[in-house]
């Protein structure tokens, strides 16, 4: 299903959903998957997706999932094309979170939340702050809730986390929320997206998405806590 989501991309340029993707620049990612190895999105900057570029990648694409493709898979793959047509109704901002997290589009359906994660993007940290001119974890989930949910939050990581109905990792819901302990107490807050991906407002890089399982944020993550809505 992961291969036929860049199928669909391709597709999506050549009939017509899109002729040109100038991406949002630290938002822009490239598949990296040569002889079956699994991909990590990269970051990478001032990369413009043009229509011939795409049109390379659809063959190469497109020749990769027939060759992984098993013989009693290639005599029913009905499902796949069927599959592939409707990831094509698919819009810009599915495609674009989809390849940044590695999830199948069709499974990104809250635009509300994705137009908010959009607007905010790279917004810089500011301890304290609550405005686009900088803006810190909790006041970030602060408005996102607000925003997207109609629901207030306290504003301090610790009182959001008190709030909580606690979640086991295993058990995290879009929506939910993720804490962290990067000082000596609870220290840091964001929201899960789904495959282990959250959105938050970092020291480092602002508002931005990171896994659960990168290597600095396994280490600090205490629990995830359900807000009821």
């Amino acid at each position: 299903m992961k291969n036929l989501f860049f199928v669909a991309v391709a597709v999506g340029i050549f009939t017509g959903t899109s002729n040109l993707v100038n991406a949002q620049t630290s938002v822009n990612v490239e598949r990296l998957s040569h002889n079956g190895k699994p991909f990590t999105p990269k970051f990478i900057e001032g990369i413009e997706i043009s229509p011939v570029a795409n049109r390379i990648a659809y063959v190469e694409v497109v020749g990769n999932v027939k060759n992984n493709l098993t013989p009693s898979e290639l005599k029913n793959n009905s499902t796949d094309l069927s599959s592939v047509a409707s990831i094509e109704k698919c819009n810009a901002l599915q495609f674009k979170y989809g390849m940044l997290m590695d999830m199948e589009v069709e499974n990104i359906t809250n635009f509300s939340l994705y137009n908010f994660i959009d607007e905010w993007w790279g917004t810089p940290y500011h301890y304290g702050g609550s405005n686009k001119a900088g803006i810190d974890c909790s006041a970030f989930t602060g408005q996102l809730f607000s925003s997207v949910y109609n629901n207030g939050l306290p504003r301090t990581a610790k009182e959001q986390y008190n709030l909580c109905i606690k979640i086991d990792k295993e058990n995290l819901q879009e929506g939910d929320l993720v804490f962290f302990k990067t000082k000596r107490t609870l220290s840091h807050v964001g929201m899960y997206l789904g495959n282990d991906c959250f959105v938050h407002s970092s020291t480092s890089s602002g508002v931005t998405i990171n896994k659960l399982t990168d290597d600095y944020y396994s280490r600090k993550f205490i629990g995830g806590g359900r807000i009821v809505k």
